[in-house]
């Protein structure tokens, strides 16, 4: 009897294992035919999107230089 304890034991962790990999490995292939994500065209609204962010880390440093400067 103990035996057969220490079998199921020692086996449980690599079945456990596999089983979780399957369950994910099926997640994958139904999500991607049910989710879509809209992605914009190539250089549709990116470069006003990049062109916005570049101001502000600009605006950014800009708040942040008196401050380093009184540090000092």
């Amino acid at each position: 009897m103990q035996a057969l304890f220490y079998g199921v034991a020692v086996l449980a962790c690599p079945i456990g294992m596999g089983l979780m990999m399957w369950m994910m490995m099926r997640g994958q292939r139904g999500g991607d035919s049910q989710t879509t994500v809209a992605t914009p065209a190539v250089g549709e609204d990116r470069f006003g999107e990049v062109a916005a962010l570049r101001a502000e880390i600009e605006q950014l440093k800009a708040a942040q230089a008196p401050r380093r400067t009184g540090a000092q």
